[in-house]
């Protein structure tokens, strides 16, 4: 793929004056670079005193409204067309203004060429529009203001039948790949080589392209093939992008196996393993008591042991309770527009909301939720299994059939911290049991084969709570270091991808921990953290 043919000038940065070193101020010769580099005064000069004329190009075939446009210098751009500039003048690629001021995602010079007539569907020889330049820069903002105010077909192909979704995919942008997906931009196109977006995004090894347009898409585009017979699982091979084919492999394996997919389906989809843990529990309880507790070949059970049975017992029981309000409840899913009942199915997401300037909006594309058609806060997520976005999401969790996120990760924390407490507490007591019933050994016998052959039961209790200990332990050390520090499993297992946890140096650094102290206290008395009160502003994403 051929990249877009523009050529870049200096940046608004270089157009300003050094006070201190004259040396280093631009050479400013005629009206071209007087819009190039944003200076007002000498460009007045030059119309109005030496009656130079703007509505011409320099010896390139490119116009100052183009220089000033790809500066983002919306006064000169207005100055320029009220003095002959012509909008939709176009250079030797026929290109204009409009396409130049997409590289540099120019929000401002383009309202001004636009409220001044210019043609947003403009195409150079290329078929590019400012939509496909903008994708192949990134342009994620600049994007989404001329679809979104003047209503830019984003989804349009160039001459080669490559649309802005396959731009943004081919150079790895995955802010602008989002957001196109969640414009509704089709992933199944296939251009002039019969390659859709995933294939490009596979040749060159965007992983996070990838991942966008896979989990965001049917997964049919895994099995498309381009007109050289190719993959996207084999181009990324090919090209040894390791980091990407295995992926890809993995999801296309899964798509690939249909009638599995269709017996786990409807086994698991709806109920998850929540059945088989509940089973478990019940029965290692039914175990507990006619094994250990009230065994006919046992000890006598005392006051004392009795009474930590009954403690044990009730734990269980508390743990059935809170199992089950883990898994029937809402882990804190986010309202589509279709739920909100005030806003139409047809209404722009992003019409009314300022991206510069947001309670919501923190700056990130990645709040955009393609299959939701949300914009999410900055801690949620969307889960594939239950195809929802969960507020502040931990993780889903296969065995309880549900998420763990905002509303329900109080009970699911009690939930492991009672099954903790249920496994060790009745472990005691069945060694406990067996340990004060053993009388004599035979001569040979160890005490372990003398308990294997008289209480086998009580060692198949043994082995199967202590799977149950060491999982449940784990997750409750894991989840309480998780709350004293004020984060998600989500988010230590993606800490790469987030902005906003990565601090002014690159460093990783949490906006959310404000102190084990307070981090506990609001999870125990709230069940979530407030994440209005942060401890330091999160960094706003940059789109360059």
């Amino acid at each position: 793929m051929a990249s877009s043919k523009i050529v870049v000038g200096l940046s608004s940065s270089d157009s300003k004056p050094n006070e201190n070193h004259d040396q280093d101020q631009p050479s400013i010769l005629d009206v071209f670079t007087a819009s190039a580099h944003g200076h007002f005064p000498k460009l007045r000069s030059f119309v109005e005193q030496d009656a130079a004329s703007v509505s011409v190009p320099d010896v390139n075939g490119y116009y100052a409204l183009q220089w000033a446009s790809l500066n983002n210098f919306h006064e000169i751009v207005n100055y320029i067309i009220q003095h002959g500039g012509d909008v939709n003048a176009t250079d030797y690629m026929q290109q204009t203004a409009l396409h130049w001021a997409a590289v540099h995602g120019s929000t401002a010079a383009a309202d001004a060429l636009l409220e001044n007539g210019a043609r947003v569907e403009a195409a150079d020889i290329n078929g590019y529009r400012a939509v496909h330049v903008a994708a192949q820069y990134g342009q994620t903002a600049f994007l989404n203001h001329i679809v979104v105010k003047y209503h830019a077909d984003f989804d349009v192909p160039d001459n080669d039948g490559r649309s802005p979704l396959h731009w943004a995919a081919y150079k790895g942008y995955a802010d602008t790949v989002r957001l196109l997906l969640f414009r509704d931009a089709s992933q199944e196109r296939q251009d002039k080589d019969g390659c859709t977006p995933l294939h490009w995004a596979a040749l060159r090894g965007h992983s996070e392209a990838c991942a966008v347009l896979v989990h965001s898409g049917t997964k049919k585009e895994l099995t498309v093939k381009d007109k050289a017979g190719f993959t996207p699982v084999q181009l990324a091979n090919d090209n040894g992008h390791r980091h990407v084919a295995p992926f890809l492999s993995n999801q296309q394996r899964a798509h690939s196996n249909h009638w599995r997919r269709k017996v786990c389906n409807l086994m698991f989809t709806d109920t998850g393993y929540a059945p088989i843990l509940f089973c478990i529990i019940i029965f290692l309880t039914i175990l507990f008591i006619n094994s250990v507790v009230a065994a006919p070949n046992l000890k006598k059970i005392t006051a004392v042991v009795g009474l930590w049975a009954c403690t044990t017992f009730s734990l269980a029981v508390g743990s059935l309770i809170m199992f089950y309000k883990c898994s029937s409840k809402d882990p804190g899913y986010i309202k589509r527009p279709g739920d909100l009942g005030t806003q139409s199915d047809t209404e722009d997401p992003l019409l009314h909301i300022d991206l510069n300037s947001s309670s919501v909006w923190v700056g990130n594309w990645s709040q955009l939720c393609p299959t939701c058609k949300i914009i999410r806060p900055v801690r949620s997520k969307h889960c594939p299994t239950c195809n929802r976005c969960v507020e502040q999401f931990d993780h889903h969790c296969p065995w309880i059939s549900n998420c763990v996120g905002k509303r329900n990760k109080r009970d699911f924390f009690i939930f492991i911290c009672f099954a903790t407490l249920t496994s060790s507490s009745s472990a005691v007591i069945a060694v406990h049991r067996i340990w004060t019933s053993t009388t004599t050994l035979s001569t040979g016998e160890t005490w372990f084969h003398h308990v294997l052959v008289i209480h086998p039961s009580v060692i198949v209790f043994l082995v199967m709570d202590a799977v149950v200990f060491i999982a449940a332990t784990t997750l409750t050390i894991t989840q309480a270091s998780m709350i004293a520090r004020n984060l998600t499993t989500n988010e230590v297992a993606n800490s790469s991808r987030y902005e906003y946890l990565r601090g002014p140096d690159g460093r990783f650094r949490n906006p959310y921990n404000n102190g084990c102290w307070k981090n506990c206290t609001d999870f125990v008395l709230l069940g979530y953290s407030d994440d209005d009160h942060i401890a330091w502003p999160p960094l706003q994403q940059v789109v360059i």
